[in-house]
Order: C-alpha cells, then structure tokens, then sequence
C-alpha cells in the first residue's frame, strides 16, 4: 500500500506564491506587518505610502490585488480606489479597504468607489490572507 506524503498538505496554500500584491498605507507598521505576513505565504509585496505614490506603482508592476489605507494625507484610499476603478486597465483589479472605522457609512461609500471587500484595522493574518484567497485571480 502506497501512502502517499505531500510536502505541502495544504495545497490552497499554494495559490498565494507569486502574486504580486500591493499595501498602501502611510503606516510604517501596517506596510511591514502586511509585507512579512504575505511573503511568508510566497506572494510578491509592493508598498507605498499614499494613493500618489501607490498610481506610479500600480503602472509599473500591476499588483494582482491591492490593499489600500483609507485615512491618508494628499489622496486617501477613497480617491485612490476610484482612480484605479476608472483607469480600464485596472478597472477588474480587486481592492480592499483597509480602516480603523467600521461604520456602515464607511463600508458603503468604499462599495460605491468600486472596492471589493473592506477590512477592519487591526486585522488578523487570516482576515488578510482570506481576502487575497477570495479576490486573487490567477
């Protein structure tokens, strides 16, 4: 009888190495959780600080997903998502809100500018991870 042993016995795991990820957010402790936590997981993290940092990157590497900070000075996560959302390039680019406020106010003005899901700081590894799960597409 064959017992066949996997190196990795999860293989959703799998799914997370190589996506390119993006964390804007002008929270040097956000941005290093996040980059830590998700190049554990094999995925390639992109960071910038605000929405005008974060369009330059967004050009130039094409994240598979983007995390994006609502309270940020010059362009917040609100006015960063909405630009993302009506460049047709980036349009089908899943993101995520990422907000210490958690009023329903805030959830449904980050639907409205086009984000996919809105995450609660501070968040857990599994809320994080569970998000690039749902929303990367390979």
């Amino acid at each position: 009888m064959e017992n066949a042993v996997s190196a990795n016995p999860d293989p959703s795991s799998d799914r997370l190495t190589g996506l390119k990820v993006m964390v804007i957010d002008d929270s040097k402790t956000i941005r290093r959780t996040a980059e830590t936590l998700l190049g554990k997981q094999g995925c390639e993290v992109i960071t910038a600080t605000d929405g005008f940092e974060a369009l330059a990157k967004i050009a130039q590497h094409q994240p598979d997903l983007i995390f994006v900070d609502i309270m940020m000075p010059r362009l917040d996560g609100y006015q960063t998502c909405a630009l993302i959302k009506n460049n047709p390039k980036f349009r089908d680019t899943p993101v995520i809100m990422l907000s210490s406020k958690d009023s329903i106010f805030d959830k449904a003005r980050g639907r409205i500018v086009g984000s996919e899901q809105y995450l609660t700081k501070p968040f857990s590894k599994d809320e994080l991870i569970g998000a690039i799960r749902e929303h990367a597409k390979r």
